[in-house]
């Protein structure tokens, strides 16, 4: 009788694709291979004894196949093909890459500074046992989320709508499943994510905060690759396998459970979501949801020749809840049914030529569709209130990329928008109905030059962006640039800095809107009472990295002009004000990571001060933003032995700021008297995350990976925010929200 997860004997004398095999040594050795897809494609060898050390298992594979093995450090080797001259891809994959294994494996430091993941080479971090794109990012330094939603990430002061986030190039208008605590994409058809928070390329518009760009795996391989897993919240699968030579096409679907089974897992993110929703707060006898996610996402990748590829990609993702419940109104049993559903639908077609080794052009078109779509019964009132937001966006883009030489490349296009916006509310007691739509276009037109000295000691990116805006016959020039400067061999200064806009935003007209759980609605900028969102920021950085040590500090200030009270969430004496100002945030970013063997240890600590400021409000004084976390600290390690894989983590932060009603109140009126705005904080927040996974072969090259995690290990009860409402007697109650409490999950993945 054999173990489920028993290990299958290696023979030598079996022939196995290499990529297959760099994976496994990659695992084995904690290290991570660079190549170009095409110099692996179609090659096969001899697997390497695992008795076998690092450079013997090199040295066999050099043997078997025509390619070289060139060790760049302990952790990164790139692949070179010894009878071809390297083509620009792989070019560009040994410039791009400063950091390997930053934190863990699967993430990087591009030598421009971006954050590079990679889910299919991610390791493990502590709570995580799955590589979620928008939990990841939250473990880099001054990247948050002030209520631990994926749909709240706030990095270095922004809101979440001041985040740019891309699925193949499309701008996404929902980002998370269970309305915030997991990420709306499905990580293992995303082959690379790139996060920008400071200096982004002139070809992004949007996103005053930062860049989230993920991409699809965009070569064709002529092998499949599927797998499914099961954790317990969800279920999901993908497949990636050929039609032909020329042609491949990539599927990933992912379903919820939650309306099937009830585990541990659901219910702490249940209470957690809907508390203080109109699911926690009714006056119902008796009630009943139902609630589901779920997304698909496919690519069809096409090689019409060597020089022209056609790809065709379109994803779908859905939350949907439905709630029941029944009430006793004069005696007789009344019955409803509301509804919260949201979803995102977005399909692109993207084609590109290489006319030459030089020159390559391309243009792309997509469609985005969000859609929040809610019908709230109060049975005791009789009332019933429908809610829509929809948003739709075309979006063309053309972009040509010369590289004159190797050491200068220049890129340049121009891009066309048209985003439309409608808002509808709809009440039958008493009669209201309104409906509002409105739509921009934006002409966008850039260029950015690219410089490396040969030595690749120096970096310069500078660039510029143009955005005309005929609705309001507006103009805007945002220049961006980025500058790296390698000295005494192992340290790196680096300047970043940018102007940049966006006409989208989201508000909140009511804490009670969309059943009080998804609140927030997109709007367009009016050039009024919604202005055009502008931002300015710059930041300097050094960084040290030597023998497996990465001491890493960032100084940056950012101030953002044209945001609106609605689109800051207030709860106190500004909730019903609409006023237009701006918040200016400065501060610090330090890391140490540091490598000891199969031992990944970091610390990582972040202060700032972020302040709105309000003509019209608070005499015009600056007060704390709803985002001004002051103090943030991290302190994690993962460790790695064999199939082995362990991760703690502890996180802190000092408390959000909020505003204390004033201790005399006039119970004749029913506004509640505050003090000043933002001028208490909530008490610390403190969570423990730990997880585990263990990867074992089933047979041949199908493996399983079986995987734990306890999110907030020692319960807890953090205090994520609190605000005060009036009671029936005059007086005031005050309303905690909490954070999640200890929360469990293990899952099991198969690959094959």
């Amino acid at each position: 009788m054999h173990s489920f997860c028993g290990f299958s004997q290696n023979t030598q004398q079996e022939q196995k694709p290499l990529v297959s095999i760099l994976k496994t040594l990659e695992s084995r050795y904690n290290i991570s291979f660079s190549y170009a897809d095409n110099t692996i494609k179609n090659i096969f060898s001899l697997a390497p004894n695992q008795e076998l050390s690092l450079e013997e298992s090199l040295a066999v594979l050099e043997k078997n196949t025509s390619l070289n093995f060139d060790i760049l450090n302990d952790r990164f080797i790139v692949i070179k093909n010894t009878l071809q001259q390297p083509d620009n891809e792989s070019l560009q994959q040994l410039d791009e890459v400063f950091i390997t294994n930053y934190l863990t494996s699967g993430l990087s430091i591009a030598k421009q500074g971006d954050v590079l993941i990679n889910p299919e080479k991610f390791g493990i971090l502590p709570g995580l046992i799955e590589p979620d794109v928008l939990q990841t990012i939250q473990a880099l330094p001054g990247v948050l989320s002030v209520d631990e939603t994926v749909s709240n990430i706030n990095i270095r002061g922004g809101t979440h709508d001041q985040n740019l986030i891309l699925w193949e190039g499309i701008k996404m208008y929902q980002s998370g499943h269970f309305f915030g605590l997991i990420s709306a994409f499905n990580p293992y058809l995303t082959e690379n994510i790139q996060v920008s928070k400071n200096g982004s390329s002139a070809k992004y518009g949007d996103g005053i905060s930062s860049v989230i760009d993920m991409q699809l795996s965009d070569s064709v391989k002529n092998e499949t690759n599927y797998g499914f897993g099961v954790n317990l919240i969800n279920a999901d699968g993908f497949i990636k396998t050929p039609i032909s030579k020329k042609s491949e096409i990539q599927i990933s679907a992912r379903r919820s459970l939650t309306d099937i089974a009830s585990t541990p897992t659901y219910n702490q993110y249940f209470k957690r979501v809907f508390q203080d929703s109109d699911l926690s707060n009714s006056n119902s006898i008796a009630s009943d949801e139902t609630f589901y996610f779920y997304d698909i996402s496919a690519k069809f990748l096409y090689d019409i020749s060597s020089k022209d590829k056609i790809r065709v990609y379109g994803l779908t993702t859905e939350n949907s809840l439905n709630y029941k419940e029944h009430a006793i109104i004069n005696e007789t049993t009344s019955a409803s049914n509301s509804f919260l559903k949201q979803e995102n639908i977005a399909g692109g077609i993207h084609y590109s030529r290489a006319w030459n080794n030089k020159i390559t052009t391309s243009i792309q078109g997509y469609i985005s569709h969000y859609n929040l779509n809610a019908n709230n019964v109060d049975l005791i009132n009789k009332q019933q209130l429908k809610q829509e937001n929809e948003v739709f966006e075309n979006t063309i883009k053309l972009h040509t990329d010369y590289r004159i030489s190797k050491s200068l490349k220049l890129e340049s296009g121009y891009q066309f928008f048209e985003v439309g916006i409608s808002n509808l509310e709809d009440v039958n007691n008493p009669t209201f109905s309104s409906y509002i739509k409105e739509v921009i276009r934006t002409h966008s037109g850039y260029i950015e030059g690219q410089f490396s000295s040969k030595n690749e000691q120096t970096l310069l990116k500078i660039g510029a962006r143009a955005n005309y805006i005929p609705k309001f016959n507006t103009l805007l020039i945002e220049p961006r640039i980025r500058f790296n400067q390698t000295f005494l061999k192992n340290f790196k200064v680096e300047l970043l800095g940018e102007l940049k806009s966006q006409t989208t935003s989201q508000i909140i007209d009511l804490q009670k809107d969309f059943l009080g759980i998804e609140k927030r609605r997109w709007v367009l900028s009016n050039n009024s009472t919604i202005p055009i969102i502008k931002s300015k920021q710059a930041s300097l950085g050094i960084h040290f990295n030597q023998n497996e040590l990465l001491i890493s500090t960032e100084a940056f200030i950012k101030q953002v002009d044209g945001i609106t009270t609605r689109s800051q969430g207030f709860q106190n004496q500004f909730q019903f004000i609409n006023a237009i100002g701006n918040y200016k945030t400065y501060g610090i970013d330090f890391l140490i990571n540091k490598h000891f063997n199969n031992l990944s240890t970091w610390l990582s600590y972040s202060y700032s001060k972020n302040d709105y400021t309000f003509e019209t409000l608070n005499n015009k004084k600056s007060f704390p933003n709803n985002a001004d976390i002051r103090h943030q600290l991290t302190f994690a390690g993962s460790y790695s032995i064999s199939n082995l894989k362990l991760a703690l983590g502890v996180n802190w932060h000092s408390g959000k700021p909020y505003t204390s009603p004033s201790e005399s109140q006039n119970t004749q009126e029913p506004i509640i008297q505050y003090l000043s705005p933002n001028g208490n904080n909530l008490n610390d927040y403190l969570r423990t995350d730990i997880s585990a996974t263990y990867t074992c072969t089933i047979f041949k090259n199908k493996k399983a990976i079986l995987g734990a995690s306890i999110w907030n290990l020692l319960d807890k009860k953090n205090i994520i925010n609190t605000y005060y409402t009036n009671n029936t007697s005059g007086g005031l109650n005050k309303i905690e929200n909490t954070s999640l409490g200890i929360t469990p999950n293990v899952s099991l993945r198969i690959h094959f």
